[in-house]
């Protein structure tokens, strides 16, 4: 179901869904109270025991002496307590009880029931939830719920949000609702099947930003042979569809500002190589490009907003598969940076793409920081599980800044260690360096692959292989891929560089 979603200052129509907000004890602002009858609402609450609690729910069709066919009341628990990310999940809750409605009218009665103001930011993240909350990958069945009863198109319910300041929170949504696009984008590029999406494909959804005022260029394997990526090259020899290079800048700063760099791991499809991966479960690798989902997800949404930073985004697009040409293991390739690398294990690949990249961004851009995202080991996933990306960092003030953007989002993060101990892990007997470390400390040892490529360069790795596909459903996202990192970036950046 898709949403059209507008601002009102009063909530007067209610035909269809209506949607109230209560705290506990089942406080109701003065304007929800004068909707729902007293007496209605306390029976119906006695009867499920509803007192506000945060997150549940009081459903009631056809309610006696409401204009509405169906009155849900959401309770918010204690307001003082609620964090900025709880007013997401919030959203994220009114927009299911709308998809599971099937209506095609809903009103929201924005309004506190401790009569406060609601900011401008609340506001936003409860409909930023609501329309995370209503998305749907389902491009590739034939027969959809959701459809009419022709099956040719998707329901559309109309939102009417009644919020104080209509004009205010219209004119900020036109700008904010492409943020959600951005991620909504990530989420999308995920879930593709991989004979449909490859590193050209991939590349020219780069391109298409371009209408937004994004600068691109793209890469081909010649222009990457000359500048001596033999690293990602190496990854890719045994595909048939070629890698490329995609190279995104927004530059909406001021000319002399800092230029900020967003690097994804792109590896649309991934065997594993000769070290082939089993079996079972490997259709989930379509999903191992989820870092240069984020970061393509990102550049729309900071060009889409006309963010007010100059940023680079770049993702190494590529497809690991077995073949005649194929990586072998010992092999010893020449980064771009000069350092050599023993081939220990093909499937150990996302950190030969990004090594070539992080030198080209480095060279080309002198950037403040670089901050790379990859699905890039199972071994994060042992460590953190699927509710928080693990994060590397050579820079204090730069992984604070990105913690505080996770919470702020609820795109959390956890900080992982690195040091000369673990980098020891990864010396070769024949190469500078080795692309594996063994089992032990493996997200650790391929963070410090990584660090090898940075130089005095702030740099922070987050390895987002447990939060951007397989991901826990949530408030937000009922979907397999997540689309995380898109917001927790753009927050970085709106909070500290804009």
């Amino acid at each position: 179901m898709e949403f059209n979603i507008a601002f009102s200052a009063t909530a007067d129509d209610l035909e269809g869904l209506t949607i109230l907000l209560c705290a506990e004890e089942r406080a109701l602002s003065g304007e929800a109270a004068a909707i729902v009858p007293e007496a209605l609402f306390n029976r119906a609450a006695d009867a499920t025991k509803f007192s506000g609690k945060s997150l549940s729910t009081l459903d009631l069709i056809a309610p006696e002496g409401v204009a509405s066919d169906r009155l849900m009341i959401i309770g918010l628990g204690d307001t003082t307590k609620m964090l900025e990310a709880d007013w997401l999940k919030l959203g994220g809750k009114i927009g299911g009880a709308i998809v599971s409605s099937g209506l095609e009218r809903a009103t929201i009665l924005l309004k506190r029931p401790d009569d406060q103001s609601m900011s401008i930011e609340q506001i936003m993240n409860v409909v930023s939830g609501m329309k995370l909350r209503s998305y749907k990958f389902d491009r590739y069945k034939t027969k959809k719920k959701d459809k009419d009863e022709d099956n040719e198109e998707t329901k559309v319910c109309d939102v009417f949000v009644a919020v104080e300041d209509s004009a205010a929170s219209t004119e900020t949504w036109a700008r904010e609702s492409g943020v959600i696009d951005g991620a909504i984008l990530a989420r999308d590029l995920v879930n593709e099947p991989p004979n449909v999406l490859g590193p050209v494909e991939f590349a020219d959804h780069a391109k298409a930003l371009e209408k937004l005022g994004v600068e691109v260029e793209i890469l081909d394997e010649t222009e990457m042979s000359d500048l001596g990526m033999r690293a990602f090259l190496g990854v890719g020899q045994g595909s048939v569809r070629p890698p490329r290079l995609a190279v995104m800048k927004w530059m909406g700063g001021a000319k002399d500002a800092d230029t900020l760099a967003f690097i994804g791991k792109g590896v649309v499809f991934d065997t594993g190589g000769i070290s082939l991966k089993p079996g079972a479960g490997m259709e989930d690798m379509k999903g191992d490009m989820g870092g240069a989902a984020a970061v393509i997800g990102l550049m729309h949404a900071l060009a889409a907003r006309k963010a007010k930073a100059n940023v680079v985004g770049l993702l190494g697009l590529v497809e690991n598969m077995p073949d005649g040409n194929a990586q072998r293991p010992g092999d010893i390739v020449t980064t771009m940076s000069g350092q050599t690398v023993e081939i220990i294990n093909t499937d150990a690949e996302g950190r030969l793409v990004l090594c070539d990249v992080l030198t080209y961004t480095s060279r080309e851009f002198s950037p403040k920081f670089m901050i790379n995202l990859a699905t890039l080991t199972g071994a994060i996933i042992v460590a953190l599980g699927h509710h928080k990306a693990g994060l590397y960092c050579n820079d204090d003030d730069l992984a604070l800044q990105i913690a505080g953007a996770g919470r702020a989002t609820g795109e959390e993060v956890w900080r992982m260690p690195l040091g000369p101990e673990y980098d020891k892990m990864i010396d070769s007997k024949f190469a500078d360096m080795k692309n594996v470390g063994g089992r032990m400390a493996g997200s650790v040892t391929a963070a410090q692959f990584l660090k090898r490529f940075v130089g005095d360069t702030s740099w922070a790795h987050l390895d987002i292989a447990g939060t951007a596909m397989g991901s826990p459903q949530t408030e937000v996202n009922k979907s397999w891929a997540s689309g995380y990192g898109v917001r927790l970036l753009d927050r970085l950046v709106r909070d500290n560089y804009e």
